[in-house]
């Protein structure tokens, strides 16, 4: 007899909401604002959190997590220095794939589209807007690279506090914003059974078209 993981148990009935047709907004990016709001509303941990994945020359996946910082039908944006893995990955190939996942709404939102770097103004106006210590992380670490310990960190952080004390921080030409430009969305809703609503939007030759998916 096969002994199964005490995983194969855990498991929930999805009742939170449904999904359907005639609820949802013509416009995804009209359906994502909604959704997102009441992420907000519902005072969910960092509901812009989502998960971005890029792909290698060799064709590796790979995931990890980044906060959305602004979002309209030009595109989604978020941060990161630009010699990071995934923004070289991702400025290879042009192509970008992102999930928000808000459990205690019992939703989901994929995405996948192209994406480029955000205008300079818009990552000045940004980096700007950050807080001091943030401001001087980003000069401190060479996003992905290999370091020799944690001291590395800390002693070039004294150097840049003494280096900018007085005086403004400048955004490193290395780091900015990378704008998603959506090609799909994908909107899921938990209902009970497992059978969950699918609902995904094309956007074909500048028109959006929504359908319905199997779970």
């Amino acid at each position: 007899m096969v002994e199964l993981s005490p995983l194969a148990e855990m498991r929930e009935n999805y009742t939170a909401g449904q999904l359907v047709e005639q609820e949802v907004a013509k416009s995804p990016f009209v359906q994502f604002e909604k959704w997102f709001a009441e992420a907000q509303s519902a005072g969910l941990y960092e509901p812009n959190a989502m998960t971005v994945v890029s792909v290698s020359p060799e064709g590796q996946p790979s995931a990890r997590m980044v906060l959305l910082k602004g979002f309209s039908e030009a595109g989604l944006v978020f941060y990161t220095h630009y010699h990071s893995r995934k923004a070289r990955e991702m400025l290879a190939t042009q192509k970008v794939a992102a999930v928000f996942f808000w459990g205690p709404l019992e939703r989901q939102v994929r995405i996948e589209g192209d994406v480029h770097k955000a205008d300079p103004a818009v990552s000045d106006a940004y980096f700007a807007s950050r807080p001091r210590g943030s401001q001087l992380g980003a000069h401190v670490s060479p996003q992905s690279e290999v370091i020799p310990d944690r001291d590395y960190l800390v002693q070039r952080q004294a150097q840049l506090e003494a280096q900018f004390e007085g005086r403004d921080i400048p955004r490193p030409e290395d780091w900015g914003g990378l704008v998603i430009v959506p090609r799909m969305f994908e909107f899921w809703q938990g209902r009970p059974s497992r059978l969950h609503d699918r609902i995904r939007y094309d956007l074909q030759e500048q028109n959006w078209y929504y359908q319905r998916l199997a779970p």
